[in-house]
């Protein structure tokens, strides 16, 4: 590997894309921006870091960081959120995969790394929100978005993964009702995604799932470990369970 293309989706980030920004400036070999018309200053905080700023009208989620992925200038992409940084540790991590040979067909090698998320300035450990394993730096000639909500990967070949040391950096939630609002956001979309496959009967998932998810979440892993804000975090993303099977069954009817 010898270059990196970082790409970056945004709207409205002026507040989180400076730090994304600065993490990246000695790892990314180039930085492209794709902004769906943003009305704050994120185009001109972009500027500053002499960025390829692309300005797009949404397309969706894949469809967006595709197309920065076709319009960068190299095969090595690093897909990075606005609201997350690259720790320290990780930027060594990549900065070494970058000088090195590997044996496997170079295409055929993905990175992945885990994410840490911070909630209203705490750093989540557990609740199933850490270790939240993802593949961030792959070769587009094997590999594209795909879906409608919680966008994945999808790669034309087999590929091998490999793990990378270090964090990366989300930071997510600045106020409870951001993350109330993001997951129930999510929650709409995804029944939305369910109803348009033809899965159209809730039945007694309305009821259990969100049971489930809570006990799953708290007790199993480990959320009760991160006080009060694991049980805020499992108890809000319990109800937008529930609140996904109660829009569905709204589409439905």
């Amino acid at each position: 590997m010898k270059k990196i293309s970082a790409t970056i989706i945004t709207l409205n980030e002026e507040d989180k894309i400076r730090q994304c920004l600065e993490s990246l400036q000695d790892v990314a070999d180039e930085i492209v921006v794709v902004d769906s018309l943003s009305t704050d200053n994120t185009k001109s905080i972009c500027e500053e870091f002499g960025v390829r700023f692309i300005e797009q009208k949404w397309l969706g989620y894949s469809e967006q960081k595709n197309l920065a992925n076709d319009i960068a200038s190299h095969d090595w992409i690093l897909s990075i959120d606005a609201d997350e940084v690259l720790s320290d540790e990780l930027k060594k991590s990549i900065l070494k995969i970058k000088n090195e040979e590997r044996e496997t067909k170079n295409e055929e090698l993905v990175y992945s790394f885990n994410r840490l998320n911070n909630y209203c300035g705490k750093w989540i450990h557990h609740s199933g929100f850490y270790p939240d394993k993802k593949i961030r730096i792959w070769n587009r000639k094997v590999g594209k978005w795909e879906g409608i909500v919680h966008e994945v990967i999808k790669f034309s070949t087999k590929v091998k993964e490999v793990h990378l040391k270090g964090d990366l950096l989300h930071y997510s939630y600045s106020k409870p009702e951001d993350f109330e609002r993001q997951v129930f956001k999510f929650a709409e979309m995804r029944a939305q995604h369910y109803f348009d496959k033809g899965k159209k009967n809730a039945g007694l998932l309305s009821v259990v799932s969100p049971i489930f998810f809570f006990i799953k979440h708290y007790l199993i892993r480990l959320g009760f470990l991160d006080g009060k804000e694991g049980f805020v975090m499992c108890w809000v993303s319990a109800k937008a369970t529930r609140h996904k099977y109660k829009t569905l069954k709204k589409l439905k009817n």
